[in-house]
């Protein structure tokens, strides 16, 4: 069960760092955001999420992530 909610973290992160963000700061606030929300519907630790949803928003672009581009 950890490893979807962990999945589905990244993916939402992911689809929401390319909501027209343009800079890591908004995309990790946007993961963080989507990162808590799965967390606290699969009942994971949310701050984790949090976390966990910030590194992938902030780090998608680096990594050459073609919806956060």
């Amino acid at each position: 069960m950890r490893i979807k909610a962990v999945s589905g973290i990244v993916i939402l992160a992911a689809l929401l760092a390319g909501c027209s963000q343009y800079n890591d700061l908004e995309r990790a606030g946007a993961g963080a955001a989507g990162g808590a929300l799965i967390a606290g519907v699969t009942r994971g630790n949310v701050v984790t999420g949090a976390v966990i949803g910030a590194a992938a928003g902030a780090l998608c672009d680096d990594v050459n992530v073609a919806i956060c581009n």
